[in-house]
């Protein structure tokens, strides 16, 4: 790899590069990876999921547009858009600043957690998928 990646421990990780944080109050911050924020180069415009929009396992919630590409960003967890990051469409470059921090995309009320958690990649797996697609 040729960057130094950031791959939180308590985070799981999507194939097509989302992560998800349970929080303690069992709601669940989304956002792109630190690989995927990479790899689009610095983003210009982030299109925000409805609040109250209910979604299933990664269906496309939203895009995320930079210099170089738009994608799309796919929730990996089912469940009700509770809250969306509103700094991000003045702000878009805090997604490439700080992606599991400041640069979340939405919190969602998950609607079958455990079962989809148990379908997504820990920080380990999720290193090793990033190497295989280089």
């Amino acid at each position: 790899m040729k960057k130094d990646y950031k791959f939180p421990r308590e985070l799981r990780y999507s194939k097509e590069h989302e992560w998800v944080k349970v929080l303690d109050d069992g709601t669940a911050l989304i956002g792109i990876s630190d690989y995927a924020q990479d790899q689009l180069h610095e983003l210009v415009y982030v299109e925000l999921p409805r609040v109250g929009r209910e979604v299933k396992q990664m269906e496309a919630i939203g895009t995320v547009e930079s210099v170089k590409a738009v994608s799309d960003v796919y929730s990996p967890i089912s469940g009700v858009i509770l809250e969306v990051n509103n700094e991000l469409p003045n702000s878009p470059e805090l997604i490439n600043q700080d992606p599991y921090g400041k640069g979340w995309i939405a919190k969602v009320r998950p609607k079958n957690l455990e079962a989809e958690l148990r379908g997504l990649m820990d920080s380990e797996a999720y290193k090793r998928y990033i190497e295989t697609q280089r």
